[in-house]
């Protein structure tokens, strides 16, 4: 259980939460939802002490699984399988007996005797922990999320943010906590893995809180939701799914603005009474009751929600360039003894629509980081032509630098651009005022969306590789970076598992990895998107 008491958030200037109380219980199932930049990640940062409140105090009891936007935590050293087991302390029993089984295989002796004597203790230790049983387990939860087999004893350091995010999940739902806390949970995850989470955590026991855009697994799952409201700073509470809550929050929000509009009509007449008894001596004093009088209907309302502001998202001007600024060549990767994809050719004209279709794990972001110039290929090149001017947008926001603020990072994007211009962009992304000064990992994902397709305005670019541009962001501000796409009259090379960024890019291509098939786009192709 997570219980919160007379929480206040407050980042920089900003206050987001003020004073509030709110308990998570076994069998809440919570959805969490408000606008990119409400406050939904921070609120789950300070849950699990991560960010340290203004004032109020969180008491956990029982475990807690937590899943970030961005797990980059745990040695990256440790395999797929070891980092999973590790949950539930399995990892190292197994590692004792991978080292009592080479040892019993020695040429020496004494090692042979050696594990012969270590091998049954440590295989019993792991026996009455769940042993072949949990691997099998958590083999099976690691297929469900899109993980193949072919991976489990990679390395995390070989992954994609996409899988390397799955390995986190898998861990979390593996270890079965008393408590979960999921910030976008379908993040890479493919249609039928989606699917699979869904039904999952319907039937989770304990208690969940969900942060997710998202809105079928939303719909689907809680039973609680959290509407956090950073213009009036509470959270609003409604103990239904989400269709209701969606009706009822209209119902509230209807009834907030005829009470404020009454209160209003009575408060002005109360006002315009104590105006006329001011002239009067005699009657002053009764002038300033009833304008205390007013003030004091006014204060006891709760106020009407402010309709919040949706980021201009858009792309640059591109630059000129020559009629083929891109081309791929013969491009190899491997992951140790993986192969990723082999013999990848790509030509990109001016103007191309490109989208790359394939499995989790088939190579998409990799292609796209050998494209930026973020990884060098094991064999073959990328070669730029006249005037290219690449912009990247990485799923996991790499391109951004945390340790530096939002403007920083928006001037390194630009080092020519002006103050004034770099804030007027920001200001249309929505980061105004002391917004500018945040350091970029203190940001959600939706503001680190929001951010890095802000350096992207900036650069003139006119070859865009986009990847997963969608992710993190609410329905108004995914409509416009889907109507950005549209308008673009540059390159794109997108990977998306969302069919309507596909719709919106009208494609005329389709690359599908790892085989590098390269046909002309057809809506036949479409279906694959969510499962790719």
């Amino acid at each position: 259980m997570i219980s919160a008491q007379q929480l206040s958030v407050v980042v920089g200037s900003r206050t987001l939460l003020s004073d509030v109380t709110f308990h998570i219980n076994p069998g809440d199932r919570i959805g969490l939802v408000g606008r990119n930049g409400a406050g939904k990640t921070t609120l789950t940062k300070v849950l699990m002490d991560e960010f340290i409140p203004a004032t109020g105090t969180v008491m956990r009891s029982g475990t807690v699984g937590y899943l970030p936007q961005d797990p980059r935590t745990g040695d990256l050293t440790q395999s797929v399988q070891d980092r999973i087991l590790s949950a539930r302390n399995l990892s190292e029993l197994s590692r004792r007996m991978q080292r009592a089984e080479e040892e019993m295989s020695s040429t020496d002796t004494k090692l042979m005797e050696r594990g012969m004597r270590r091998y049954p203790a440590a295989e019993a230790e792991f026996i009455a922990a769940g042993g072949y049983a949990a691997q099998a387990e958590a083999a099976s939860i690691a297929s469900n999320l899109g993980l193949e087999t072919s991976i489990m004893d990679r390395s995390l350091d070989t992954l994609s943010g996409g899988q390397r995010r799955r390995v986190e999940l898998a861990r979390i739902l593996f270890e079965k906590p008393d408590t979960m806390i999921l910030d976008e949970p379908t993040n890479h995850l493919d249609a039928d893995s989606v699917i699979w989470l869904r039904d999952y955590l319907k039937t989770y026991e304990g208690g969940l809180l969900i942060i997710s855009h998202d809105l079928d697994l939303i719909d689907e799952v809680v039973n609680i939701v959290f509407f956090l409201d950073a213009t009036r700073q509470v959270i609003d509470i409604y103990s239904m799914g989400y269709r209701a809550y969606l009706k009822q929050r209209e119902v509230d929000e209807r009834r907030r603005r005829r009470e404020r509009a009454s209160a209003e009509k009575k408060a002005a007449a109360l006002h315009a009474q104590a105006d006329k008894m001011r002239a009067k001596a005699t009657k002053a004093v009764a002038a300033q009751n009833m304008a205390k009088r007013a003030d004091r209907m006014l204060a006891g309302l709760s106020e009407a929600r402010v309709e919040e502001k949706v980021a201009n998202l858009r792309f640059p001007t591109p630059a000129p360039c020559g009629k083929v600024p891109l081309t791929a060549s013969g491009l190899t990767k491997s992951y140790g003894s993986t192969e990723v994809f082999t013999g990848v050719d790509l030509a990109i004209d001016q103007g191309s629509r490109v989208v790359i279709l394939g499995f989790n794990g088939a190579g998409k972001t990799t292609l796209l980081r050998l494209l930026a110039g973020q990884d060098e290929p094991d064999s073959g090149q990328v070669e730029p032509g006249y005037g290219l001017k690449l912009g990247y947008y990485a799923q996991e926001h790499e391109t951004l630098d945390i340790n530096q603020s939002v403007l920083d990072n928006m001037m390194s994007a630009a080092p020519n651009l002006d103050d004034t211009t770099a804030r007027t962009v920001l200001g249309s992304f929505l980061f105004s005022g002391d917004d500018v000064y945040k350091s970029a990992g203190v940001l959600s994902g939706g503001e680190k969306t929001r951010l890095a397709l802000a350096t992207l305005v900036v650069s003139g670019a006119n070859v865009l590789l986009l990847d997963e541009p969608t992710n993190n962001l609410d329905p108004a501000s995914r409509e416009e970076i889907l109507s950005a796409i549209r308008s673009y009259v540059g390159a794109i090379i997108l990977v998306t598992h969302d069919a309507g960024a596909v719709q919106a890019l009208d494609p005329d291509r389709v690359l599908i990895l790892p085989d590098a098939d390269e046909d002309i786009w057809s809506d036949d192709y479409l279906e694959l998107v969510e499962l790719a």
